[in-house]
């Protein structure tokens, strides 16, 4: 007897996603350089806020993971990413186009596997 088992696209955009906000909440949590990483870009409460950002990370990625509200843990996702494309590659702009869209290539991916994940029905 065969158990068929099928790994759809949607599926493993899930689970790249879910990695990797699970494993960056992680690094964020665990790695003493990320909390100066989090000074350097002038927020208010930088160490606060990075742990905020890790725990929704951690939290969004694991619905994502599970596939339960998975549009709904997208949306801060999405937001998180805006974010960090605002604070930290736009200001590489000035440096060039090419620079630009060099550092902000996996940042816009994401965004775009977010949107795409949004746009799927899930299980709530």
């Amino acid at each position: 007897m065969f158990i068929k088992t099928s790994i759809t696209s949607i599926n493993l955009i899930r689970y790249a996603v879910a990695y990797v906000f699970i494993v960056s909440s992680m690094m964020k949590m665990m790695n003493p350089e990320m909390g100066a990483y989090f000074v350097n870009l002038g927020l208010p409460y930088p160490i606060i806020v990075m742990y905020i950002v890790a725990i929704t990370e951690f939290i969004c990625g694991v619905f994502i993971l599970l596939n339960r509200s998975v549009s709904n843990a997208t949306i801060p996702l999405i937001g998180i990413m805006i974010f960090a494309i605002i604070l930290t590659k736009i200001p590489t702009i000035s440096s060039g186009f090419i620079q630009f869209a060099a550092n902000a290539r996996l940042d816009i991916v994401m965004l775009i596997l977010l949107f795409i994940l949004y746009r799927q029905p899930s299980r709530k």
